[in-house]
């Protein structure tokens, strides 16, 4: 019997994103279920992905925020699948390689797949989300990875049924993956050639920035409380 893989996709004014991922995605052998969660978005990210035929598309009345959007699709998915990837909305036609993130869950080389992705093409921050990830990540668990932020991971199913998603904001991928590490499930990262949206040097990259900074520390600090 083949092991059934679901996708989830939060999703938060993605209209004019959500067309191409799903597109990418459609046809794909491996995947039997995809799951878009709209986080209240005030744009047509729901009808554009209610417009595919075998998309499951969950319509959250306010945004929640991307770990409760991931919450709620996990519900949905949960029962019915053997493996769980977790994409952005925004990859468009590079979603199509969420195969190689599947590969090590169906051969049992990994519980947790986490995609690697190629070096930033525009100037961004200067490493300070990173390096705080990375720092809180080696604090709590004395493992190194260099992708602990990247929301493109795939998961053996009943890694998640043993875990509690929590609404930690930008921090949501850091703070499950210090749980996983410290519960000795094995994580792999995996090159992929995808891409999405950058933010740059400007206001609102900086803004966004230090959003994800405030939320990242608050993770790392919470840590050593539970």
């Amino acid at each position: 019997m083949s092991k059934r893989t679901s996708i989830i996709i939060p999703a938060y004014n993605e209209g004019p994103r959500i067309k191409n991922t799903l597109e990418a995605l459609i046809g794909i052998g491996d995947i039997h279920n995809i799951v878009v969660v709209d986080d209240g978005s005030t744009d047509d990210t729901f009808d554009r992905a209610c417009s595919f035929e075998g998309v499951k598309v969950i319509r959250q009345s306010s945004n929640c925020g991307k770990g409760a959007a991931l919450k709620r699709g996990v519900q949905e998915a949960l029962d019915a699948s053997d493996i769980i990837v977790f994409l952005d909305a925004d990859l468009e036609s590079s979603a199509s390689q969420v195969a190689k993130l599947i590969r090590p869950i169906l051969e049992e080389r990994a519980d947790i797949a986490i995609a690697k992705f190629p070096a930033a093409t525009k100037r961004g921050g200067f490493g300070l989300v990173k390096g705080m990830s990375q720092m809180g990540l080696y604090l709590h668990t004395g493992q190194r990875l260099s992708n602990a932020l990247s929301g493109q991971r795939a998961f053996r199913a009943e890694v998640l049924r043993e875990l509690e998603i929590s609404s930690s904001g930008f921090g949501i991928e850091l703070s499950m993956l210090i749980d996983l590490l410290k519960r000795g499930y094995q994580v792999l990262e995996i090159d992929v050639d995808m891409s999405h949206r950058e933010t740059g040097r400007d206001i609102a990259g900086f803004y966004h920035r230090g959003k994800q900074f405030y939320h990242i520390t608050r993770v790392v600090m919470s840590k050593f409380f539970h």
